[in-house]
């Protein structure tokens, strides 16, 4: 089979309705559009949201709670088990876990999280760590370091 030889299957591709083509189509002259106004024009329309001036939803509704996104410490997680990856005796660092593939960025903050088994005894360089997480490495003879 070559590319040219592929076809999309019978009755899948339909011919765009051709707006505005006189007699027979039912879209002829206004093109569905009806007569002036707003909506007829091109580009025409309301923005979402718009009702007409009356003071929009979004913005009746009360604001509620806390929000901290500007000030938020975002966090690569990596969870202990992928940690028997590395030889005995590794030190985990930031470089290591994003040549494995685990994280995929340097500049945001690694945490390591206790989901799974370790079996190697590792030198884990890291921003944080849950206590499960500690447990374990430190179970298994690592150790552990906050960056």
């Amino acid at each position: 089979m070559k590319i040219y030889d592929l076809v999309p299957a019978p009755g899948s591709v339909k011919e765009p309705k051709r707006k505005g083509r006189g007699a027979g189509s039912g879209n002829g002259k206004t093109a569905g559009k009806g007569h002036k106004g707003q909506n007829a024009r091109s580009g025409g329309g309301v923005r979402p949201g718009f009702e007409g001036g009356q003071m929009p939803l979004q913005r009746r509704l009360p604001k509620r709670g806390f929000r901290n996104y500007p000030f938020r410490k975002e966090y690569q997680i990596v969870n202990v088990d992928f940690l028997n990856e590395f030889e005995d005796g590794t030190v985990v660092t930031a470089e290591e876990l994003l040549s494995k593939g685990f994280i995929s960025d340097l500049n945001t903050a690694v945490k390591i999280l206790g989901d799974g088994e370790l079996e190697k005894k590792l030198t884990v360089k890291a921003n944080k760590f849950s206590e499960s997480a500690k447990q374990k490495i430190e179970a298994a003879g690592g150790t552990v370091e906050e960056v």
